[in-house]
């Protein structure tokens, strides 16, 4: 039987402070009209101020929420966060070549908002290896590209150098996040064997932010999941998360959420035919 509605999976960690994590993703496979499974791999507790402890589940039960998911629910793309350590990794890995899981958004989570690291340095090697060239798309930050590949990108003219580095690494395409460089515009750019797109806009002076490389990717995987191509895909993310943060609801004392409760942004093809 077909599935009623496009069906998205992320395997990624908790947030208590409820803005990025498992949390902020399956608010936005709602937001996009996709219905959300998970899989979580560590439990943190964490607010817009900090990240005071971090457990990463064992490996087997991770392993064994993805095949659940998989073999009654299997998803139409998926995407992962934070997977804590190298042990963690490699049983992803596995799980998403054991499943033929596909749609794959690889987020590369490797240290907080708030400065707090959530990988271990053996998994960030471990990650370039075994997760990288099974990704459809892979969406660092700066620091995040910068420890992948190994490049110092000091300015958005460095993106384009940044993708191509990950695509060499396996990746079929790369969206490389460039919100952190300092100046007015912020930059993202992605690169796929067809060619590049750059997104630029306005820097918004918020103290908001917790949670938009996790929406960005978890938007990304909603659009893959209900069949849009990877650019359209791509464009309704990042306009998704510009919105939302344009109307963050100020919470915490801190690096505050964003807002999921906006509406996302309907297939480009919809009403063409």
């Amino acid at each position: 039987m077909d599935n009623p509605s496009p069906i998205a999976l992320t395997i990624a960690g908790s947030d208590s402070g409820g803005g990025a994590g498992i949390q902020a993703d399956l608010k936005t496979f709602h937001a996009f009209g996709v219905f959300g499974c998970s899989a979580l791999t560590a439990v943190t507790a964490q607010n817009t101020t900090e990240v005071a402890a971090v457990y990463p589940l064992p490996e087997e039960i991770v392993c064994e929420q993805i095949r659940a998911v998989a073999t009654d629910i299997p998803p139409d793309a998926f995407k992962t966060g934070m997977l804590a350590s190298a042990a963690l990794v490699e049983c992803v890995a596995h799980a998403i070549d054991e499943h033929g899981l596909p749609n794959y958004v690889l987020d590369p989570v490797m240290i907080s908002t708030s400065g707090h690291r959530l990988l271990d340095s053996e998994a960030e090697d471990t990650i370039r290896r075994k997760l990288v060239p099974l990704a459809t798309v892979v969406t660092p930050n700066l620091d995040e590209a910068r420890i992948l590949t190994g490049l110092p990108i000091e300015a958005p003219s460095d993106l384009a150098d940044a993708a191509r580095a990950l695509l060499n690494l396996g990746a079929r395409a790369a969206l490389v996040k460039g919100g952190h460089f300092e100046g007015h515009e912020a930059v993202d750019l992605l690169l796929t064997q067809e060619g590049e797109h750059t997104w630029s806009r306005p820097r918004l002076h918020t103290s908001a932010g917790h949670g938009t490389g996790c929406t960005l990717s978890a938007a990304l995987a909603a659009g893959l999941a209900a069949g849009r191509p990877l650019l359209d895909a791509a464009d309704a993310a990042v306009d998704f998360v510009a919105r939302a943060l344009a109307s963050a609801p100020g919470l915490g004392a801190g690096r505050g959420p964003i807002n999921h409760f906006v509406q996302a942004r309907p297939d480009s093809r919809e009403g063409s035919e």
